[in-house]
């Protein structure tokens, strides 16, 4: 007996000081990041947190989206939380054979339990295997998510859990065998050795497999009892050392990371608005980030988190086409170069490399079009997006380091206030095609109006995107909603400068147009773009503007069911409807647009393989509109090529952007006669 006790004691010891130092070792360096707002901040955040640990750890939502991986991880996640019962015993039978946790310890249901978990954990790990082996990459297989990944410390840790269970298993079956397991019928441990009528049948797993090892006799269980306890203590403690310095970090900090993360998600608007008072600019100030301890703690505690499991790679429009950026491998080069950079940042000596383009090749930082699928995807809450832009930020600002052509882009919106550089003067030319009168704002918005329309620059001066937001403006005026535009007064929002990196000519931006919207009286905003809407609904805010913005998508769909727009019966056609990222995924509006197609009587609908949550970007976003794509395949060529293979004759969304991206690629794919691109708007209208 004594002997167990020392080399359980001394094992366990060894590994939890091994594991503790090197948990010790990455508070501390986490900590080096830069200050994030990211608190409990009181109660309200208390019950977001919970909220949050209930459905994504104890739930496992995002991973049950990927229903058979999703219920492995499922069961092998509460196999440990329920089976942290057994290693209580483990260590309690270190120093009394016949020990048992108080209350509960002899009661059949836990027996069940823990005999229930280890046979679903045993069977969850032969799904990871059949999975890890279907898809293993080739060297060059860019079609596996787990291309890229550190797949040699993964078949370990299958390894030893598997061992954990089977050494829990062995020495249970064993304690039966020698009289010495804890759950017995009756609640009485019971000493006949050999004689297993006493056990539970509840320890189904227990019992059977102590059965077959009954012919070894007493002597010999009792030594495998002794061998197999400390063999699971050891694998137990051991398993810790091993998670302490692998990937599996995210068995502990995944649950942290989520505490931290935004809620309810981390989409939608950006989640740092930095000073760009140039008052308050010194020699030291740095704009974005360009090492990496210019991201925040927070951001830290995400590339520590990433469990590679390839599922935001798999998503990502870039990749997918091509393109050399992986969230995965973006967010992995980050935490290797933040475990490479360890002494430096704890003992603040030494010369810090710049990421870009020492570790962040610039084609990967430009590639990203900040849909968010990454994020959505990511089982642990990592910001994927923010990091990008952080980046870009301090490429834009600090280094003047971007795409050539995106020089124009921002020119344009300092100059002239849109991305095309047209000017203020065209933005009214869309209402020559009205037969009704729309009040240009001119001081204040006048008495009676409901809505300001926020047009938006690809409406006022695109020709597709004028067709949207004509359409839309007939459809209020037939269901009698009074709005009037800002015409001259309006200007870009900045969402292609802020997702750019150009922070600054963002804030400006926006600042003057909040000052506009405050002067003009504005209070309720309806915009057809979703990234004007993102950008006034979600990112004004932080500089002083706050007002009611809904979609046209949203108050169209309202009409409908308020019978205001009663759809009438000259539309008949196949229609498909495209997700815009920033209106879908980053907000949430998945319903809305859907309810205002499904509404007209003569439209089939039809979905594309990915769609909602999962839609593919058109690859118009994070300014890419503005950008050359000369590496692999076009964002919107693949995403049209599945709209296309729905058979529909009509895409349909509902932003402009995507309308002129996929518009563009239907008519290179020869379909431009007998395939149309519109709005959701222009659907409802063609039905009256």
């Amino acid at each position: 007996m004594l002997v167990r006790i020392i080399i359980g004691l001394l094992v366990s010891v060894v590994c939890l000081a091994i594991a503790g130092r090197r948990f010790v070792w990455l508070a501390r360096l986490i900590q080096t990041g830069a200050k994030s707002d990211r608190t409990w901040q009181g109660m309200r955040r208390a019950k977001e947190i919970a909220s949050a640990e209930v459905i994504e750890v104890a739930g496992q939502k995002k991973l049950l989206k990927w229903t058979v991986p999703g219920i492995a991880h499922f069961f092998t996640m509460w196999g440990f939380t329920v089976l942290s019962t057994t290693i209580i015993e483990a260590y309690g039978s270190l120093f009394n054979r016949d020990f048992h946790i108080p209350l509960i310890g002899q009661q059949s249901w836990l027996a069940f339990l823990e005999d229930f978990f280890g046979v679903a954990v045993l069977l969850a790990l032969v799904v990871f295997t059949i999975i890890r082996v279907k898809n293993a990459p080739k060297r060059l297989d860019r079609a596996s998510r787990f291309y890229g990944s550190h797949l040699g410390p993964a078949w370990l840790v299958l390894f030893m859990i598997s061992m954990v269970i089977i050494t829990m298993f062995v020495s249970r079956a064993a304690q039966v065998n020698t009289g010495h397991f804890p759950f017995t019928k009756g609640g009485v441990a019971s000493t006949v050795a050999l004689n297993q009528s006493h056990v539970t049948s509840w320890a189904f797993a227990s019992k059977a497999l102590a059965s077959a090892m009954s012919s070894f006799g007493l002597s010999a269980n009792g030594v495998l009892e002794t061998v197999f306890i400390l063999l699971n203590i050891a694998i137990i403690t051991g398993f810790l050392v091993l998670v302490s310095y692998s990937k599996h970090l995210h068995i502990f900090l995944a649950p942290i990371n989520i505490a931290f993360s935004r809620r309810p998600r981390a989409l939608g608007g950006l989640d740092k608005t930095p000073d760009m008072d140039m008052e308050n600019v010194t020699e030291d100030t740095v704009f974005g980030v360009g090492k990496i301890e210019d991201f925040t703690w927070k951001q830290m505690l995400d590339f520590s988190t990433c469990t590679e499991c390839g599922r935001c790679q798999d998503q990502c429009p870039a990749w997918s086409t091509g393109k050399p950026l992986s969230p995965k491998l973006l967010i992995m080069g980050l935490r290797d170069n933040m475990f490479a950079s360890a002494d430096r940042l704890l003992s603040g000596e030494g010369e810090a490399t710049t990421l870009v383009p020492s570790i962040i090749d610039p084609d990967v930082l430009w590639a990203c079009t900040t849909c968010g699928n990454c994020t959505e995807q990511c089982p642990v809450d990592i910001e994927h997006v923010d990091a990008i832009i952080d980046m870009r930020r301090y490429e834009v600002l600090m280094e003047s380091r971007f795409p050539t052509e995106a020089g124009l882009l921002l020119r344009n919106m300092e100059n002239q206030g849109d991305p095309w550089g047209l000017g203020q003067s065209k933005r009214t030319e869309w209402l020559a095609a009205l037969d009704f009168e729309v009040p240009v704002v001119d001081d204040v918005i006048p008495e009676g109006v409901e809505y300001l329309y926020w047009v938006g620059c690809a409406g006022a001066l695109d020709e597709r995107g004028r067709k949207q937001v004509v359409s839309t403006a007939r459809m209020l005026n037939r269901a009698g909603v009074n709005f009037a535009i800002l015409g001259p007064k309006e200007s870009c929002s900045g969402d292609p400068a802020r997702r750019m990196g150009n922070e600054y000519l963002f804030q400006e931006m926006a600042k003057a147009n909040i000052s506009t919207l405050k002067e003009v009286g504005a209070v309720k905003i309806v915009a057809s773009c979703p990234h004007c809407f993102n950008t006034i609904k979600n990112e004004y805010p932080a500089l002083g503007g706050d007002f009611e913005v809904i979609h046209h998508s949203d108050l169209l769909s309202r009409l409908i069911a308020d019978k205001k727009l009663v759809p009438g019966m000259n539309f008949t056609g196949t229609v498909t409807y495209h997700d815009p990222c920033y209106l879908g995924r980053h907000n949430r509006h998945f319903d809305e647009p859907r309810s205002v197609i499904d509404a007209v009587p003569g439209v089939t609908s039809v979905e594309m393989h990915r769609h909602r949550e999962k839609g593919f970007c058109c690859g118009a976003g994070g300014a890419r509109m503005w950008m050359e794509e000369n590496i692999g395949k076009r964002v919107n060529m693949e995403r049209t090529i599945e709209a296309l293979g729905t058979g529909a004759n009509v895409v349909s969304t509902a932003c402009p952007f995507c309308m002129i991206m996929i518009d563009d690629a239907v008519k290179a794919q020869g379909r431009g006669d007998d395939v149309s691109v519109v709005d959701i708007s222009q659907v409802l209208e063609q039905s009256f």
